[in-house]
């Protein structure tokens, strides 16, 4: 059976309302989606690294609760696991602010297995950061030359927008590394200063992966891929909290690409029919997932969706 592995942050996220604190829940852009297919009963596990704390075991523990493995998890001594306050505006969108505590010594784990067409979820400022450049590069060679499939959500903040130029190299490695780019038309600002998806894809991301999803908070989903180019319409919704939209519409995407049968070799041959299914599903998990303060799918929504 195909394994999904993820690299990626672990965070706590303390969620405010109102400048009041109403949640904490673990959280981290590939973690969320990690989750959420744990909770789908497929095979998971996650690359991290937590603090040898309290909340760093409540992390650990909540991943074995969701079906997601831990034994790649570094617990560092010397530090504490990072923790984020997100604060919901009348959007219900969020603003953070992180606290974090890294030791010098990160990410010290060795590799879990990686077999032809498992994939692969890696994204955010971890799989950039030069301090971990190096350890992400060496499980990204090792994953592509196991022939993985590997989904690059590029989840690039604007906390990060200054640093774009000099981490220009590194998101084009990723690139190339992916078999499936996703990014948000605010990501492509914060990292080119220009957002057009048609744009990005042309001049940035067709030369070096040829599949790119492209979402918008406020308009449509873009794909561009050698056999298809389609926008897909989104239904506006009611939200409680839009903490972990992205990161589930990975998700969904990741579940529709092992549900349609999709190998790497496939990858770029995919029919308009399959890719309507498959949009369908990170449409419909980014969607639930809005329904809550809760960063992944819900234990309900996964026993359901998986009678479908």
């Amino acid at each position: 059976m195909r394994k999904v592995i993820g690299i990626g942050e672990t965070i706590l996220d303390i969620i405010f309302k109102n400048e009041q604190p109403t949640a904490a829940v673990p959280g981290g852009s590939t973690f969320n989606g990690l989750i959420s297919l744990g909770r789908m009963g497929l095979p998971v596990t996650m690359i991290t690294e937590t603090g040898n704390d309290r909340v760093g075991k409540a992390i650990k523990a909540f991943m074995e609760e969701n079906g997601v493995s831990s034994d790649y998890v570094c617990m560092y001594k010397d530090g504490r696991t990072a923790i984020s306050l997100a604060y919901l505006n009348e959007r219900n969108d969020a603003d953070y602010t992180f606290y974090k505590d890294y030791p010098n010594a990160r990410l010290d784990v060795e590799w879990p297995e990686v077999n032809k067409d498992d994939i692969v979820m890696m994204g955010s400022y971890f799989v950039l950061n030069p301090i971990l450049r190096n350890k992400v590069k060496e499980f990204l060679d090792y994953a592509s030359n196991q022939e993985a499939l590997i989904y690059y959500d590029i989840n690039f903040r604007s906390s990060h927008a200054s640093e774009a130029i000099k981490l220009r190299s590194s998101i084009l490695e990723n690139f190339d590394y992916a078999s499936i780019v996703r990014g948000s038309t605010e990501d492509f600002q914060n990292m080119f200063n220009f957002s057009d998806p048609e744009k990005v894809y042309r001049q940035e991301v067709a030369y070096h992966c040829k599949q790119m999803l492209c979402t918008d908070a406020e308009g449509d989903i873009c794909l561009f891929s050698p056999s298809v180019t389609k926008k897909y319409r989104v239904n506006k919704i009611e939200t409680v909290s839009t903490i972990g939209a992205g990161d589930n519409f990975n998700a969904g995407i990741v579940f529709g690409l092992l549900k349609e049968g999709i190998s790497r070799d496939d990858i770029a041959s995919v029919s308009e029919e399959q890719w309507n299914r498959i949009v369908a599903h990170g449409m419909a998990f980014a969607a639930e997932v809005c329904q809550s303060l809760n960063n992944s799918i819900s234990k309900e929504f996964a026993k359901n969706y998986g009678r479908n």
